[in-house]
């Protein structure tokens, strides 16, 4: 069976995770990714990202493999006249351009969508910026995760604002191009045109604050650092610590849910107790509530009552670390494997009915001047 976007040729002129992510997504479907690298900085910046744990030899460190399973690498520099015709060249071919540069610098080097709709009338070209066209600083995760106001929420309710522990502002980013891509292409199906798609960090940080956003948009209420707490719901992210010393959370969305856990943990009256009885009840006496449920999850063992919980339909799940969470056979189903090669994970975490999705090469190796 065919590759869904079998006949697409990529140009990604990006680096480090949220365009490079889109990349990988493309190429998972089938399309051919051509990897444009800089190189007059050796490449992506990400290829010297390295562990720890990782030697100063790996060609290709986790983290650039996080992002670049599929593609083809070309290194270029194009502030060379020769080089640029290169690119040139494989603009008239190509189907979508994915960049990331800074407000003006694209212009700067004559790869902007002005400058290569005039070579293919149908190009697509995504591009990504920290705070949109008008505004030239540098986008980074961390500082957006600041000033999007979810550093401020992420954390303990005493403890001081937490960075989230992946670049979640590069992932909703890579996610609100990859809808942008796929209308903009659903538009050239029914006009033949191309045109340009733009997002930023921060708008895409923004517009995924959700009931956070909206909850003092609406309700006038400003939201604070809970810790793993929900602001409107009675137990729902609480980490809940068992007697083997294992940590499980609940997730209860509603009253007949609260009325099952408290039967099997032995405490059946507490779902009639006035003060617990219904969820508004509940986010009054959070603190109170938590206190009790503490002690009844930590006189069981926690597998057992995971069984049980699940049995009765209770939303619950045990607190797993990465090794355990790559376990899962939804995350097996998930890696993309080469001879050779150490896993990686995919973008594309939907199913299409018949459709099977294509093998893939691991991340490329940097080579200079590679050729095409």
């Amino acid at each position: 069976m065919e590759a869904i976007f079998k006949d697409i040729l990529v140009l990604e002129l990006a680096s480090v995770l949220a365009g490079p992510s889109v990349g990988q997504f493309f190429a998972e479907l089938g399309a051919r990714v051509i990897k444009v690298e800089n190189a007059a900085t050796q490449g992506d910046v990400t290829r010297t990202w390295k562990l720890s744990s990782e030697s100063a030899e790996t060609d290709t460190p986790a983290y650039f493999c996080a992002a670049n399973w599929g593609k083809t690498s070309l290194p270029l520099n194009l502030t060379n006249e020769q080089d640029l015709q290169q690119l040139y060249k494989l603009i008239t071919e190509a189907d979508l351009v994915i960049a990331s540069y800074k407000p003006g610098d694209a212009e700067k080097l004559k790869v902007d969508y002005n400058t290569l709709k005039s070579i293919n009338p149908r190009i697509i070209y995504g591009h990504i910026t920290g705070y949109g066209p008008h505004d030239n600083r540098a986008g980074y995760d961390a500082i957006v995760q600041a000033e999007s106001g979810f550093m401020y929420l992420n954390g303990e309710a005493d403890g001081e604002p937490t960075k989230m522990p992946v670049a979640l502002m590069d992932i909703l980013t890579a996610h609100q191009l990859k809808e942008g891509l796929l209308v903009a292409m659903l538009q050239r199906y029914k006009t033949g045109k191309g045109q340009l798609v733009q997002v930023s960090l921060l708008e895409a940080a923004i517009s995924a604050l959700a009931n956070q956003g909206t909850a003092y948009l609406v309700a006038g209420y400003e939201p604070k650092r809970m810790g793993s707490e929900h602001p409107t719901i009675v137990p729902y992210g609480s980490v809940y610590t068992t007697k083997d010393q294992q940590q499980l959370v609940l997730a209860i969305g509603d009253d007949r849910q609260f009325k099952r856990l408290c039967t099997i943990l032995g405490s059946a009256e507490l779902a009639d107790d006035p003060k617990y009885k219904n969820n508004y009840s509940r986010v009054q006496n959070r603190g109170e509530l938590n206190g009790i449920l503490s002690k009844l999850i930590a006189a069981q063992l926690r597998d057992e009552l995971l069984q049980q919980l699940h049995r009765q339909h209770v939303p619950a799940g045990a607190v797993n670390a990465i090794p355990e969470a790559l376990r899962l056979p939804q995350a097996q189903a998930m890696l993309l494997e080469y001879p050779s090669a150490k896993p990686g994970i995919r973008q594309v975490a939907f199913k299409l009915q018949g459709q099977e999705l294509p093998g893939l090469q691991p991340p490329p190796i940097y080579v200079q001047k590679q050729k095409i």
